[in-house]
């Protein structure tokens, strides 16, 4: 392998598929590559035990064939957990932490999945999403945020950097420079938030301001276009990674791009192309989805000469691409115990719990769980208000429900004399979830309504109501105790 090959390695994280660390990543590892990033595909969604033990296996692997390589994985709590694939995040996200907002509480619950993470190997998190959720229709964040408000995500955002950074684990606050106000999923399309620059600056730039003051050593990128900067999205736009972040805010850590295999650069560009305009526009670290990561990461390098060759990116911008990943990797990392969490999760889902008219069940319920797919980021992670339930002696039937499940009338017909509880997670931005959650509240007014996504689902119905913000086990657990009383 050339020197520029390895250099290019140097800037390169891919995924890969399967439950195992395959042969072309040792391989790479050992030609310089600069680590690997954790999907969910490489875990079990259908065994709850089974997810920290295969992150820790696998992170072993990667760090036997290569002491200094990073190790990453999206770890942000709440619906989005890559330790706890099978079971559910036993932490509440960030739009639980904010309702809360106390942060201390922030920083605690940051500090207890680093330390969760540093058991388990883990180098990177992924998170924190400083995004603020400034349109509810947002397909891809929603929960993930700590809110709509830019102060409370700000104050959140660099508490949540610092817990995560006490324990040693390095945090990457996303999407830069935001990804709260699209309504378009940057894995499957290119999403475009046109305001004024002066909006921008109050909005979506003040979390990232607070990020960097806190220390953050990562900063990731959108693949989402600001029209008041660029025509380009963000992950390709030297005006927003270098004019904007690098030489107005300061900040010097790496620069992270969000997954290239997603359509929002993929599809104008490719994947490798797209790799070389985003080393030229200024990005360091180079992050590659799990399929075909060793294709990938060939034409990676392919392109990035061809670049070379033609003055688009110059080796000097390399180097110092480079050299930002070697210095991550050489950085110490702090120390952790072995102390549990102490249920700081739990405590803290309970506390941002918030409920309307609501009185304990008085019998086991009739649970009806509307389900629809959720987004890429959360992937198969599963969630149930039925199992906490079920442990507290509270579920009678569970009814799990999909776009062409039987009709509301007859599940109501089904639960005659007994309690019903209705479990939604964002049905507001669903047709088919909206009409069965109004109708289901129409004809039994006692139904309780639980919002395991975005609160404005209890705006659809009147009636019994809870909001427990997230659908982590954490949350789902908060929410059965409000239900039974406890």
């Amino acid at each position: 392998m050339s020197e520029l090959d390895r250099l290019v390695n140097g800037c390169l994280m891919p995924g890969f598929a399967g439950p195992a660390v395959p042969r072309w990543v040792v391989d790479a590892l050992g030609e310089g590559l600069a680590g690997v990033c954790l999907y969910g595909q490489n875990l079990r969604a259908d065994d709850p035990a089974e997810a920290a033990g295969r992150v820790a296996s696998l992170s072993g692997a990667v760090h036997a064939a290569r002491a200094d390589a990073l190790v990453a994985v999206d770890e942000e709590g709440g619906d989005v957990t890559r330790l706890e694939y099978g079971s559910g995040s036993s932490y509440p996200g960030n739009l639980a932490l904010g309702v809360l907002d106390d942060e201390q509480v922030t920083a605690a619950v940051a500090a207890a999945i680093g330390a969760d993470l540093r058991r388990a190997g883990v180098d990177v998190d992924l998170a924190p999403s400083v995004d603020v959720n400034s349109d509810s229709r947002n397909p891809v964040i929603g929960v993930r945020s700590f809110g709509a408000d830019p102060g409370l995500v700000a104050r959140h955002g660099a508490a949540w950097v610092r817990g995560l950074q006490s324990t040693g684990v390095a945090a990457a606050a996303k999407h830069f420079p935001g990804h709260g106000a699209t309504t378009v999923d940057s894995h499957l399309d290119l999403p475009v938030v046109d305001v004024d620059e002066a909006t921008f600056r109050r909005r979506e730039l003040l979390p990232f301001v607070a990020a960097i003051e806190a220390g953050v050593r990562l900063v990731m990128t959108s693949h989402v276009v600001f029209p008041a900067f660029d025509e380009q999205p963000a992950t390709l736009s030297r005006r927003l990674l270098v004019d904007l972040l690098r030489t107005e805010l300061g900040f010097q850590g790496v620069l992270v791009t969000d997954a290239l295999d997603m359509a929002g650069v993929r599809a104008a560009h490719g994947i490798p192309r797209a790799a070389a305009l985003s080393l030229a526009a200024g990005s360091d670290l180079l992050l590659v989805g799990a399929e075909d990561g060793q294709e990938h990461c060939a034409a990676i390098r392919a392109a990035v000469a061809e670049h070379l060759r033609d003055g688009t990116l110059t080796e000097a911008r390399l180097h110092e691409a480079a050299g930002r990943v070697a210095r991550l990797r050489r950085e110490p990392t702090a120390t952790t115990t072995d102390e549990a969490s102490g249920g700081v999760g739990l405590r803290a889902a309970r506390s941002a719990r918030r409920a309307r008219d609501l009185s304990p069940l008085a019998a086991p319920a009739v649970v009806v769980e509307l389900r629809a797919a959720a987004n890429m980021a959360v992937g198969a992670a599963r969630w149930s208000l039925a199992d906490p339930l079920r442990e507290l002696g509270r579920l009678d039937t569970l009814v799990t429900v999909a776009d062409d499940d039987p009709t509301p009338d007859a599940v109501v017909a089904d639960a005659a004399g007994r309690p019903l509880v209705v479990a939604a997670r964002d049905a507001y931005r669903s047709p088919w979830q909206e009409r069965w959650l109004r109708r289901l509240t129409e004809l039994r007014p006692d139904a309780v309504t639980v919002a395991l996504g975005m609160p404005d689902d209890l705006r659809l119905v009147p009636g019994p109501a809870l909001a427990v913000h997230g659908a982590s086990r954490a949350c789902t657990r908060a929410a059965a105790e409000a239900l039974a009383g406890r």
